[in-house]
């Protein structure tokens, strides 16, 4: 029996009448599907890693796309020797690990506001870290702007927390890098949260070698990730987590502040990493308007002190070049 979207009446005998109200549908759950994508997310980030891992061990540059290295995507040579899969854990569990933090603290807070939302759905891709991401649909209208900016705000908080972790554990493995090596056809520049936990955390190995100097475990990749999600997220432009932080703190500032967000990128991704036109054109498509949601009240002082620590996970985050040296005729 197919679900009624129409209003559903009701009667109460003590009043005597009947009152007709809007009932949503309850969405349904396609658990299949979560699991589905879970699972081949979890293979293809497996087999990434298991080349990492595999170019770490041999003293090669994780990102290397000489003739005699493995492919990106090296299926055949793991199906020769399968038990090589189990060198993707390290790198695997803990980008897995990241992504759904990061949209659980979503998810969570949807909860706890009442709002519809689905469980994550995983992105596998073969691509340099096995996947696209995660994200989460909300299906019900968000009914106030203090719940926007916690749902909008918890993700990356709560991917960035995990994401220090990671780098922490992945900076104990790494090491210096051997005289002989280079850095790879594919260089990752590194943002400023790594040079300061690395200061922090290691400062005699900071005092002699800096972060361009060390030979990377493929974890502190993962952590890289995460750290770029995070400032990819909180861009503060449309939809994304930023926009909703920006349309909570001020509804009227939220389509100058997304427009100006792509002026920004446009240079940028002219001058410095072509993805970032990419980004803009994606804001500029999906629009620089926000769901309507109510004007009042507004955002308690709190929230718009924690506000500001959104904004210094963005600048401690953010790579106006992250990625040098990719060439996609190599793929």
């Amino acid at each position: 029996m197919s679900e009624s979207n129409l209003p559903v009446p009701r009667y109460y005998p003590e009043a005597q009448s009947v009152e007709s109200f809007w009932a949503p549908p309850r969405p349904r759950r396609r658990y299949w599907l979560h699991i589905l994508l879970l699972l081949l997310t979890i293979c293809t980030t497996l087999v990434v890693g298991t080349r990492l891992e595999a170019n770490f061990l041999h003293n090669q540059p994780l990102f290397t796309l000489q003739e005699d290295a493995l492919p990106l995507f090296p299926i055949e040579w793991i199906v020769q020797q399968p038990s090589r899969l189990l060198l993707g854990v390290p790198f695997a569990f803990s980008l897995m690990l990241i992504l759904l933090a990061h949209e659980m603290g979503h998810y969570l807070m949807c909860l706890r506001y009442g709002v519809q939302a689905t469980l994550p759905f995983f992105i596998p891709a073969p691509t340099l870290i096995g996947t696209l991401g995660a994200f989460i649909r909300i299906r019900s209208p968000i009914r106030s702007r203090e719940a926007l900016f916690d749902i909008g705000i918890a993700g990356p908080i709560a991917g960035f927390l995990v994401a220090i972790i990671v780098l922490l554990l992945a900076l104990m493995d790494s090491r210096p890098l051997p005289a002989i090596a280079h850095q790879g056809d594919i260089v990752l520049s590194y943002p400023w949260i790594f040079r300061v936990v690395y200061r922090i955390a290691f400062p005699v190995s900071a005092a002699q070698y800096p972060l361009e100097a060390l030979e990377m475990h493929p974890m502190a990749i993962a952590a890289w990730v995460g750290m770029f999600a995070t400032a990819l997220n909180l861009l503060p432009g449309g939809q994304l987590d930023g926009g909703h932080i920006v349309y909570a703190l001020s509804p009227r500032a939220h389509k100058f502040v997304s427009v100006l967000t792509i002026g920004i990128l446009l240079p940028l991704g002219y001058w410095l990493w072509p993805g970032w036109l990419i980004w803009a054109a994606l804001l500029a498509l999906t629009g620089v308007r926000h769901p309507l949601v109510p004007m009042w009240p507004g955002l308690s002082r709190g929230r718009q002190v924690l506000a500001l620590l959104g904004l210094l996970l963005l600048v401690l985050t953010f790579l106006p070049a992250p990625i040098q040296g990719f060439d996609v005729s190599h793929w």
